[in-house]
């Protein structure tokens, strides 16, 4: 079922996701954004070469390192990392288009992405996505025939770090099932879409009017 409460009377909102590698981030994410089809994804840059199924434009923007690093130096991105020798970057002018133009937008970036974000961007809703638990992680990591023993123990490292930094973020969403996360992610777009300091002052002030008449009346 989609759900297509927007308004434009409102500032637009970044939302931030983060989770491990295993906790079926991008399986939450493509469940949300069929409940809220309005809801855009950023789409990163990297200068990483495109692997097999990688789409450019919808998965990544793909560049060069010296067009990165110009980028970089104009302040194009809102946040930016260095993962295995490659450069990761968000670009801020969607961020603040959609912010200016009422419109909500999602990240999907790591703790170190987020944190920027949030620096940057001091109403954005950080959001971290747990496994149910250690041993299930385990166990989702360890049936993906693409990465080897020694990816799995470095995976498993990382997430540990992570998951040491859920308490800088606003909400946590523990991953049992698909739809019980996806509609956990859809209580907390609705509540934050209703937060009064987000409303534009001129859209409540009629309401405020209509009140004192009611209560002279």
């Amino acid at each position: 079922m989609k759900t297509t409460r927007q308004s434009n009377q409102r500032q637009g909102i970044v939302f931030i996701l983060s989770a491990p590698s295993g906790t079926g981030k991008t399986t939450v994410i493509n469940g949300l954004r069929e409940r809220f089809p309005e809801v855009s994804l950023s789409v990163s840059y990297t200068t990483r070469a495109p692997r097999s199924g990688d789409i450019p434009g919808r998965d990544y923007h793909f560049i060069s390192r010296s067009r990165f690093s110009a980028m970089k130096a104009k302040g194009e991105f809102a946040e930016w990392a260095t993962v295995h020798d490659f450069y990761y970057g968000t670009p801020r002018r969607p961020l603040d288009r959609s912010i200016g133009k009422g419109k909500d937008f999602f990240l999907d970036i790591d703790v170190q992405g987020a944190r920027q974000i949030k620096k940057e961007y001091p109403q954005a809703v950080s959001i971290f996505l747990l496994p149910p638990s250690w041993g299930e992680l385990k166990r989702r990591l360890g049936k993906r025939a693409t990465d080897n023993t020694k990816i799995i123990r470095r995976r498993l490292a990382n997430a540990r770090r992570e998951i040491q930094n859920v308490m800088q973020y606003d909400y946590y969403v523990v991953n049992r099932n698909i739809e019980e996360a996806v509609g956990l992610l859809e209580a907390i777009v609705l509540a934050e879409r209703q937060r009064i300091s987000r409303v534009l002052r001129w859209r409540i002030a009629p309401l405020k009017g209509e009140s004192k008449a009611l209560s002279r009346s």
